[in-house]
């Protein structure tokens, strides 16, 4: 049976709730007069849907696709580029995108993978619509295979934000996800990006050797985890 909350909110998604209720309630019995006591328990009703909308697990029907790799995030696109010390090795295609308060915050897997290994680092907590909160935020990389050919190596990084505080993740060293199965979330606003190796992908194919895939989006471009294809792999 599909959940509308996801169980990555908890404890969160039962406390926090609970007591704006029991907040609402108080309100009503104590607080007076009516032109005092309806405004505040407006706010605490908006304060109440956000906090439900925030944790929200929408149903979502993925389409297996081998050649795509599918956005491990909703969010927005902030930036696309080359970079070269990652946890693959090599220089990496970085695809970064920002999750405002009002997105969907479940991570999900770009394709079908193994999980090779996670790496949790503590940090700072700047504002993750800037490239630059990947290198200093608190984050948590998630090393994984393709199990698909080619098997590449990818990796998905969560990023913490100026709001979020809380990484969430179940991936854990052999496991196996389905393309589109959720592994983890990051609380509040924040950052995801995921990395694919850079040699003979987009940025080759003004040359002479083949390309072995291209990106399908750009900056800007809206996002939703398993849904919107990021990569496409040449046969």
């Amino acid at each position: 049976m599909h959940l509308p909350l996801t169980r990555y909110g908890l404890p969160q998604v039962a406390v926090f709730p609970l007591l704006v209720c029991i907040l609402m309630v108080l309100l009503f019995l104590f607080l007076r007069p009516l032109y005092i006591l309806i405004p505040a328990e407006a706010v605490l009703l908006v304060v109440l849907i956000w906090m439900l909308s925030f944790f929200r697990n929408p149903s979502r029907t993925i389409v297996p696709d081998e050649k795509i790799l599918y956005s491990p995030a909703d969010g927005t696109i902030t930036d696309i580029s080359v970079v070269d010390d990652t946890e693959l090795g090599m220089p990496a295609l970085r695809i970064g995108m920002f999750l405002s308060i009002y997105n969907v915050h479940i991570n999900r897997a770009p394709c079908q993978v193994r999980i090779e290994k996670v790496t949790y680092k503590k940090g700072r907590f700047k504002n993750a619509m800037s490239p630059e909160s990947s290198r200093v935020n608190e984050s948590n990389d998630i090393l994984m295979t393709r199990l698909s050919a080619p098997a590449d190596r990818l990796l998905v990084r969560q990023v913490s934000g100026a709001v979020a505080r809380h990484i969430v993740c179940e991936a854990r060293e052999g496991a196996e996800y389905r393309q589109g199965e959720p592994f983890g979330m990051i609380k509040f606003g924040s950052r995801t990006e995921l990395y694919l190796p850079a040699a003979g992908g987009a940025l080759g194919k003004d040359g002479g050797e083949k390309r072995k895939y291209e990106v399908i989006v750009k900056t800007g471009d809206p996002a939703r985890a398993g849904l919107t294809p990021f990569v496409r792999y040449y046969p």
